[in-house]
């Protein structure tokens, strides 16, 4: 699904009036009744107090429509214009007129000064005071209002975003925006949806078809796209009768130290699970005993050191290399790294202690290939980096070091983002239990395992990040949040495949004529 920024919605909006043969009125009115239909369908005419916070421009505007449309169902409508400048949008003065229609009290001015309305924890709060031109902070008395709003502690609903919230931008202040319980968005999610910082001010968000022009919407080249199911699926690669083990890959896993060979445990075997036809794993000598016990089908080769890695020396010619988990940053596994880099040309995914070197050792970044694909939580891409005042500073910060140095980079976190120049990707699985040890490992396997398998490197980082949510998402229904570790992940990696599936095998089920 495709994230427009806030110029691309103006332009959707406009082509839609003048393809569509609408007004601007006549779109603000589908925007409006679609809040109301989706209100109505859950309240069924449930006497409950709303308050209707409208701006003076296109939000209002839609909130004005709602309004007039839940006072004609019957329900108990409390509307409020907040006047925070003289200048009014021509579809908010209509549907102001429209409204007095349809009640016999005008909707009340709130200005700076005004007595601010009583609510109960008990009502509902409409926002829809500002939407995604605000270029601003609102005004202190705004901001006043946003506080007493919060204060009641009522369900507050948004309209297509919290007021406040810029598209493009990171808020000034942390109280500058409405936090609400739940956003109706228009046609598509806003990336401000998915970023830490700005994620906090709507705890769930649904999107609301407008009926914006279609062809439009498919052909705009989009900075932002969200993947899931969909978007997963039409990248799979199904397997061949007749396949055999080298088909699939020969995948080079290169890690551990002493202490840590559980790292290299858990990536070689979410590479294996993940599909690798064929797994060597490179540990040192420490490593050996316990990775032949634990993972039979991995095969093992060892450095010369027992305690970590001092000479990259393998005998198997493998399709990819997966490296750093639980390796550290002794000074001879430094050399070790930029030695492999030097020698070995094909694609890479690097991850833990092989970000911390190229971060210490940014020379090293020229050896490695283009299109290889780094995995960093937030600490490590900030030491590989630089550090960033607010999340789209740092979205920016990624795409140009990606475009630089021609690297996917996956930015692990709530919603990875998978960053590939001036293109990013936002995941749509996984939960708060996978904030557990090892969780990145075993993605690191799954992607590299990916890649074994002949997907390109961007195909094999959206679905790795994506099977790795999902076998969170699945395993956090047998274990909860608490007792969700890293193992469980790969013990769902099957069904996590087997998932891309589910709805096509329910179609072909109900096809299937009746037995006699």
């Amino acid at each position: 699904m495709k994230l427009l920024s806030k110029k691309q919605i103006y332009e959707a909006d406009r082509l839609t009036v003048k393809r569509q043969g609408v007004s601007s009125t006549d779109l603000m009115e589908r925007a409006g009744t679609e809040v109301f239909n989706w209100m109505h369908g859950r309240m069924q005419g449930a006497q409950v107090p709303i308050h209707i916070f409208c701006g003076i421009g296109n939000n209002g505007g839609d909130g004005l429509v709602l309004a007039r449309h839940l006072i004609v169902h019957g329900y108990e409508v409390h509307t409020y214009v907040v006047n925070y400048s003289e200048k009014r949008s021509k579809d908010f003065l209509i549907n102001y007129d429209r409204i007095k229609e349809v009640t016999k009290n005008w909707p009340i001015v709130l200005n700076k000064g005004s007595q601010l309305p009583d609510i109960l924890e008990q009502d509902i709060i409409v926002d829809a005071i500002f939407g995604i031109g605000i270029n601003r902070p609102p005004d202190p008395w705004v901001l006043d209002l946003f506080k007493h709003l919060q204060s009641a502690k009522a369900f507050i609903l948004s309209v297509d975003i919290p007021s406040g919230l810029f598209m493009d931008r990171a808020l000034e202040q942390p109280n500058h925006a409405l936090k609400s319980n739940y956003t109706l968005s228009f046609q598509t999610p806003k990336l401000i949806f998915f970023l830490k910082e700005s994620s906090q001010y709507s705890t769930q968000w649904e999107v609301l078809d407008i009926g914006l022009d279609m062809q439009y919407l498919s052909e705009v080249q989009v900075t932002d796209e969200l993947i899931g199911k969909n978007e997963v699926l039409v990248r799979y690669k199904p397997r061949d009768k007749y396949a055999h083990k080298g088909d699939y890959g020969h995948a080079l896993m290169v890690g551990g130290s002493f202490g840590k060979i559980g790292a290299m445990i858990l990536s070689a075997k979410s590479c294996l699970y993940a599909g690798a036809g064929l797994v060597t794993a490179f540990l040192p000598g420490c490593g050996y005993s316990i990775m032949q016990s634990s993972i039979p089908e991995v095969m093992v080769e060892t450095d010369e050191h027992e305690t970590h890695l001092t000479n990259i020396n393998t005998r198997v010619k493998p399709d990819v290399i997966g490296v750093g988990m639980g390796m550290g940053t002794n000074e001879q596994s430094v050399k070790a790294i930029g030695e492999l880099l030097k020698r070995f040309q094909g694609p890479y995914v690097l991850d833990a202690d092989a970000i911390n070197i190229l971060a210490a050792h940014h020379e090293l970044i020229k050896h490695i290939p283009k299109n290889s694909i780094l995995t960093p939580h937030k600490g490590e891409l900030r030491r590989l980096i630089g550090d960033w005042t607010d999340d789209f500073e740092m979205l920016k910060m990624c795409s140009d070091f990606s475009e630089k140095h021609g690297l996917i980079i996956i930015v692990k976190g709530a919603h990875s983002i998978t960053v590939n120049g001036p293109k990013r990707y936002i995941n749509t699985t996984g939960n708060p239990g996978m904030a557990t040890a090892g969780s990145g490992d075993v993605l690191s396997g799954i992607v590299t395992a990916l890649i074994a398998q002949k997907y390109e490197p961007l195909e094999a980082a959206l679905m790795g990040v994506y099977l790795h949510g999902k076998a969170g998402d699945i395993g956090v229904e047998e274990q909860g949040y608490q007792s969700l570790v890293a193992h469980h992940l790969i013990d769902n990696l099957g069904k996590a495949y087997l998932s891309l599936f589910e709805q096509i095998v329910e179609q072909e089920a109900d096809q299937e004529p009746e037995q006699p």
